[in-house]
């Protein structure tokens, strides 16, 4: 005769699990509104429509123009691997764009991309541009 025991979920794991779901998506969306916000300020002191920000493909085609890069390097950030090489490039060159040193471009642009973009947006950085190459 065989024994099977189970185990059933309680209302007070079902509660607590969704408290903790409704913390990570508004941890989530306020990321998200924070580097959309900071994307925006980017272009528009960059000349370019800040509603770019918002629009998926279109946010990339307008990024990779304030940083003079070909649009074919869209198809890059698509292949695996080489996606994290190319937005560490990205971030250098944006860095580089507004006068900001490799460093920042490392560590605010690409590790902490929301606050980076704060700091380019809202902060006293200039749009000096990219030589067309």
């Amino acid at each position: 005769m065989y024994n099977y025991s189970t185990t059933t979920t309680t209302t007070v794991d079902t509660g607590m699990m969704g408290a903790v779901l409704v913390v990570y998506w508004v941890v989530l969306l306020a990321f998200l509104i924070l580097t959309i916000a900071g994307l925006w300020k980017t272009f528009a002191k960059a000349k370019k429509p800040g509603w770019a920000a918002i629009v998926p493909i279109y946010n990339i085609i307008v990024l990779l123009e304030v940083i003079n890069r070909p649009l074919w390097w869209i198809i890059l950030l698509f292949i695996p691997v080489v996606n994290i090489v190319m937005t560490l490039v990205i971030a250098l060159d944006l860095a580089k764009a507004f006068g900001k040193s490799a460093l920042f471009g490392v560590v605010a642009i690409w590790i902490f991309n929301p606050i980076g973009y704060l700091m380019l947006g809202f902060g006293s950085a200039k749009y000096k541009g990219l030589p067309k190459r």
